[in-house]
C-alpha cells in the first residue's frame, strides 16, 4: 500500500464530518434509501471505501453480514474504535479488510456479495470506470450496487450560496472543486453513471438525492444544532422526502444510484 492519503484527515472526517447535522441527515437519509432495496437480512453488503462504517455499521445492528474495504489504515483504526462500542453480536457481523477498492475482486479472492456499496468514493478517483467495474464484479446475480458520488449538474450552488460568484459561473461547466474537507473532488451526473452500471450488466433501479436543504443552509450561514434531536429529526425527515422528488432530487450536491446485477 502507498501512504495513506487519509491519515490526516481521519479525525475531521469521523469526529466533525459524521458528527454535524449534514453527517447525520446523510446517515439517516441513505439507510431509509437503501432499505428500499436491499434483500431482508442477514444478506451479506460489501462496503467499499467504507471509512470508519458510518453507513454500514447500522446494517449489520440491522442483522445484515457487513464486510468493509477499505485502503486507509487510518480509516480503519477508526472504524475498530467504533465497532467497539457496539454490542458483540453486531462486533461479530462485521468484517474489516484493507484494500483498494479498484482491486476489490483480488482483495476479496472473488467474493461476491449481495450487496455492494460504494459512497462518496468515486469523486476522489480520476475515473469512474475501474472502480464500476469492480463494483458490479463484487455483486452476486440478483445483487445491489449502490454508489453515492458527486452530482456535477449541481456545482453551481455551493459558490453561489457563498457568493463567490466567479466560481459559480465557472462552475456550471466544471466537473471539479475543492470540498468542504479541503480535498480536491470530481462529480459525475446519473447518466454518466448509470451507463457505466447498464455496460456491466447492473440494471439501474432508481436514484435518489441526498443533501439539498441542509447544504443551503449550512453554506448560507446558517448554524445547525446537532444536539437538538427534535429539529434534526424533523430536519431528516424533509431531506429524506425531497431527495425522492424533481426538481428537488436534480439540486441535491450528491446522488445515490442504486441498481440490481442481471443473471451471469
Amino acid at each position: 500500500m502507498g501512504d495513506d492519503t487519509w491519515a490526516g484527515l481521519a479525525d475531521l472526517f469521523v469526529d466533525e464530518a459524521y458528527a454535524s447535522v449534514k453527517g447525520r441527515v446523510r446517515t439517516y437519509v441513505m439507510h431509509q434509501q437503501l432499505l428500499e432495496h436491499l434483500p431482508p437480512p442477514p444478506a451479506t453488503v460489501l462496503d467499499v471505501g467504507g471509512g470508519a462504517g458510518h453507513q454500514s455499521f447500522p446494517l449489520a445492528q440491522a442483522g445484515y453480514q457487513v464486510t468493509l474495504l477499505d485502503p486507509s489504515p487510518a480509516m480503519l483504526d477508526k472504524a475498530r474504535q467504533r465497532l467497539q462500542r457496539l454490542p458483540e453480536e453486531v462486533r461479530g457481523r462485521v468484517t474489516l479488510l484493507q484494500g483498494d477498492g479498484e482491486n476489490a475482486t483480488e482483495a476479496l479472492h472473488g467474493r461476491q456479495f449481495d450487496a455492494v456499496l460504494c459512497h462518496g468514493v468515486l469523486g476522489y478517483l480520476d475515473r469512474p470506470e475501474p472502480m464500476v467495474d469492480q463494483l458490479c464484479r463484487c455483486a452476486a446475480d440478483g445483487g445491489l450496487v449502490s454508489i453515492m458520488t458527486g452530482n456535477a449538474k449541481a456545482a453551481a450552488v455551493r459558490p453561489a450560496m457563498e457568493q463567490r460568484w466567479e466560481d459559480a459561473l465557472a462552475a456550471f461547466d466544471a466537473r471539479t472543486e475543492i470540498g468542504v474537507l479541503g480535498v480536491s473532488g470530481r462529480a459525475d451526473t446519473v447518466e454518466e453513471i448509470s451507463e457505466l452500471l447498464l455496460s456491466r450488466g447492473v440494471e439501474p433501479l432508481h436514484w435518489y438525492g441526498v443533501w439539498l436543504f441542509v447544504d443551503w443552509l449550512e453554506f448560507g450561514g446558517a448554524v445547525l444544532d446537532v444536539g437538538d434531536a427534535e429539529r434534526v429529526a424533523a430536519t431528516a425527515a424533509v431531506e429524506l422526502e425531497a431527495a425522492r422528488r424533481d426538481p428537488y432530487r436534480q439540486l441535491s450536491r450528491v446522488f445515490h444510484l442504486v441498481g440490481r446485477k442481471g443473471p451471469g
